[in-house]
């Protein structure tokens, strides 16, 4: 039951991460906390709903989450008020890598 809804969210988290890390400077939100504190939080709250989506596709959902921050990062390349980091992205991939970890976690909860 919880894969249902978790599917369609970590799809729109996903499209919603995209779209604030390549718009315009201006478009980002922004909070009062350090930058790397937010990219981990969005990658770790997107790893752990793609892993309740997705129990028994961990491995998929690992590299597709830090595929997606590795390939965000490059994309910034192309938009002009934004930079690519290398370690901006390994900060985002290791969030979600963490994200996963405890949606693996949760899942194995559930199933007890």
């Amino acid at each position: 039951m919880m894969a249902r809804f978790a599917r369609p969210a970590a799809w729109l988290l996903l499209a919603a991460i995209c779209f604030v890390t390549l718009a315009p400077i201006e478009l980002r939100p922004t909070t009062s906390e350090p930058a790397d504190l937010e990219r981990i939080f969005a990658f770790a709250v997107l790893g752990l709903i793609f892993a309740l989506g997705y129990p028994r596709h961990w491995v998929l959902v690992v590299c597709l989450v830090a595929g997606a921050a590795f390939a965000f990062e490059f994309a910034q390349i192309f938009a002009s008020t934004r930079h690519a980091r290398l370690e901006d992205a390994t900060v985002k991939a290791l969030g979600g890598g963490g994200g996963v970890l405890a949606g693996m976690v949760v899942n194995r909860m559930a199933r007890r």
